[in-house]
């Protein structure tokens, strides 16, 4: 079938494949297709299946061969593409696309057929030096400060909301009802809200009313006007003056229990005293500080390894990991997919505007992953056959197709060897502690991104 083949590197780990089909080939096939054609089809004149090949071809011979030629083409790439190296197989989500089509068109008879498909394929690239380097990490502690904002928040969680029968402060709970009035103090239509409830000093409220409503008791009533900056983020109401009409309906305020043995106690029995849940809330945050440090220290040794290698990441990889990150945004969302593009619709932007900014993010941790899938490999590491058959045991317990079972064995597998790839690193490299970083500003974000 195949005369001749030939691959040709391109950028980005895509390459381009060559391949010659034979006349005769595509001749056979050309007429097994009329012969199928002819014992099948009714023309005019003719009983089913007995119209002559030359009447058939004659009436549709160019629609018939087109359609056999790619069909031939199709199981030509094929065989080629089961021939070639395994460095030039196509990544399973890598389609390969026909170049060029339309100078194949129109389909002489009794010609060979040359043509081109490019598709993506596994990069290639040479392992850093992954062992004997030293890395710096950030020095960090859990502060005083720290645990005490961890316990103010166990005191806000445990508060009661009570009514209030003096005037609002900021920190009070309301409950209001407004409305905008114009020139004539009649109501807008539109900007009526009733019922709505937010915490004064928030400032979660449309028309930012917090320190309008200090000093308003329930029941009570007010009109005022209000003027808005030049450059207020208030759509539409900037440099605006506007009057609108309030009351509000209740007043309360959050009863924070007192930092006693007590309050120490209702938080857990086990602990006695407030000594005790200083002593347990320092430990939980020193946990959380322990895991985010040793997750850093991969980090800041995964920069060094991507800067010992270069990677030609294909567009096709890159793809399926922003598709993937998509559809992890439309979970945490809790929308549907069509739902969030017709709010992107509604502010004049599309799915690409969202994930456009993730494909550099995602192009590196493509890198990051392909480094220690490789170190993986290289080190060749083993998995005990008991935790082996335990993970199988409690993943595959409701599994009982075989071939389906040998398949997750063999991902669970490969999933356990990938676990040992960091305790590895850790063991054979050096982290040493550089410039301190306050535990606050380590904790609320990916320090050195």
């Amino acid at each position: 079938m195949i005369a001749d083949k030939s691959i040709k590197e391109l950028e980005n780990s895509s390459v381009a494949l060559t391949v010659t089909v034979t006349a005769p080939t595509i001749e056979n096939d050309y007429k097994a297709a009329l012969q199928k054609y002819a014992a099948t089809i009714q023309l005019k004149g003719f009983r089913k299946g007995k119209a002559p090949v030359s009447v058939l071809e004659g009436k549709f011979g160019k629609a018939i061969r087109e359609e056999s030629t790619f069909n031939t083409i199709e199981e030509a790439l094929k065989e080629a593409l089961q021939g070639v190296e395994d460095k030039y197989k196509p990544l399973s989500f890598s389609t390969p696309e026909l170049q060029d089509e339309e100078t194949l068109l129109p389909f002489q008879a009794d010609k060979d057929i040359t043509f081109t498909v490019t598709y993506d394929v596994m990069p290639t690239f040479e392992l850093p030096a992954y062992k004997g380097l030293s890395v710096t990490y950030p020095k960090v502690a859990v502060s005083d400060e720290a645990v005490n904002a961890e316990i103010d928040k166990l005191r806000e969680q445990n508060a009661m909301v009570i009514d209030k029968q003096d005037a609002a402060a900021m920190g009070d709970i309301v409950t209001v009802d407004y409305v905008e009035l114009d020139d004539q103090n009649n109501e807008v239509a539109g900007t009526e809200r009733k019922e709505f409830v937010f915490t004064l000093g928030s400032t979660y409220n449309f028309y930012q009313i917090d320190s309008d409503l200090v000093g308003m008791k329930a029941g009570e009533e007010k009109t005022f006007s209000k003027t808005y900056a030049e450059d207020s983020t208030i759509e539409g109401y900037a440099g605006k003056t506007i009057t609108l009409k309030v009351a509000v309906s209740a007043v309360k305020f959050r009863d924070v229990p007192v930092l006693d043995n007590d309050f120490a106690q209702d938080v857990k029995e086990e602990y006695k005293t407030v000594e005790d849940l200083v002593k347990a809330t320092r430990e939980k945050l020193q946990k959380a500080l322990d895991a985010k440090l040793e997750q850093e220290k991969l980090n800041a040794l995964s920069e060094e390894l991507l800067k010992g290698t270069t990677i030609a990441v294909p567009a096709s990889m890159i793809d399926l990991e922003i598709d993937q990150s998509w559809n992890r945004y439309v979970k945490q969302t809790g929308l549907s997919e069509e739902q969030i593009l017709q709010f992107l619709q509604f502010q004049q932007k599309t799915k690409e505007d969202v994930t456009a900014p993730w494909r550099e993010a995602a192009e590196k941790n493509l890198r990051v992953q392909l480094i220690m899938d490789k170190i993986k490999d290289t080190e060749k590491f083993t998995v005990d056959e008991e935790e082996l058959n335990k993970a199988l045991e409690e993943q595959l317990k409701d599994v009982t197709d075989e071939s389906q079972r040998e398949y997750y064995k063999a991902m669970i597998e490969d999933d356990m060897r990938f676990q040992k790839i960091a305790p590895f690193l850790q063991e054979n490299n050096t982290f040493v502690e550089g410039d301190e970083v306050a535990y606050e500003v380590f904790m609320s974000q990916t320090y050195g991104a």
